[in-house]
């Protein structure tokens, strides 16, 4: 398998080390617009495959995306990253035209590619690649929901005190920080429901925990985050790479699905060599079902401003 991995920086390094130590990619493109860039982080990672024991072959280039041709799946990471205090809906402006020509030239060269989309506001630029470039909607992808699920989990083990790998969680909806929606009824510590070791008022901050996640890392860091990004991605390139059928909360297009038309929004997803090849609708209380049709409207207002 082929990926390109559009953006060099901080988080599309991070997709394309996490892709190459698992090992199961034979080739990672990196491509950047700054000359150089893409090419040097290629270099680097390439020189940490003795030490790493992996064979995957990372390449730079710098906006030669003739160097991306015959790519299975292909990263969008490019854009700018949110600075302290920023939403992610800030970022429309300056992303939404570099998503439009950052997906237009890897299907030139890769007419059957497979697109994750990672630039934020990610539902949006998602949406936008729809419409965009006219793909079949189980080839287009947006990442958030994974990388909010983990962070779900992880506030979750922390608050119970157990490992990570002992918690299952998930969140749909947006990927912002007002619509997310934390599935918390439905998480279990290995198949107990979390409400056996939480009180109601800990699950409660752990939602909320979950929903500010990115805005956290972002005051801590002064920039977006970036391994937790990396792995989610790397995680679903590698369950359509090896057609595990595993599944992810992931922004998809939306046709009737949970009551909803014309948007691409945080759902569970099975992941295998097609995309997606199924969209999983899953039974949600009453609560749950308003606040998804109110993370969709949050969605549809940013989606108003590509107009």
């Amino acid at each position: 398998m082929k990926v390109t991995v559009v953006g060099a920086g901080a988080v599309g390094a991070s997709c394309a080390e996490y892709i190459a130590i698992k090992n199961f990619a034979e080739e990672v493109v990196l491509i950047d617009i700054k000359e150089g860039y893409a090419e040097g982080k290629a270099m680097d990672l390439m020189q940490t495959a003795s030490l790493n024991g992996f064979d995957t072959k990372i390449t730079g280039t710098t906006n030669d995306y003739s160097k991306t041709a015959g790519s299975d799946v292909a990263v969008i990471t490019s854009g700018i990253p949110r600075k302290p205090g920023m939403t992610r809906e800030e970022l429309i402006g300056i992303n939404a035209g570099i998503v439009k020509s950052v997906a237009t030239s890897l299907i030139e060269h890769s007419p059957n590619v497979i697109l994750i989309v990672v630039s934020n506001p990610m539902d949006t630029m998602a949406y936008l690649t729809h419409k965009a470039t006219g793909l079949p909607k189980n080839r287009i992808i947006g990442m958030g929901g994974a990388l909010d699920s983990a962070r779900f989990k992880y506030r979750l083990a922390e608050a119970i005190g157990c490992p990570s790998s002992d918690i299952n969680g998930m969140v749909i909806g947006g990927h912002s920080d007002v619509g997310m929606v934390p599935l918390i009824s439905k998480a279990v510590r290995n198949s107990i429901p979390v409400s056996k070791f939480l009180s109601e008022e800990r699950m409660q901050q752990v939602v909320e925990d979950t929903k500010v996640g990115g805005a956290t890392l972002t005051k801590l860091l002064g920039t977006s985050a970036w391994y937790a990004p990396g792995a989610a991605v790397s995680e679903m390139v590698k369950a359509i790479a090896l057609d595990s059928k595993k599944m992810f909360p992931c922004s998809a297009l939306l046709e009737g699905e949970y009551g909803l038309n014309d948007i691409s929004m945080g759902v569970p997803c099975i992941l295998g060599k097609g995309g997606i090849e199924k969209i999983v609708e899953i039974e949600l209380s009453d609560a749950e079902k308003a606040k998804i049709q109110e993370s969709a409207q949050g969605v549809r207002k940013t989606n108003g401003l590509l107009e």
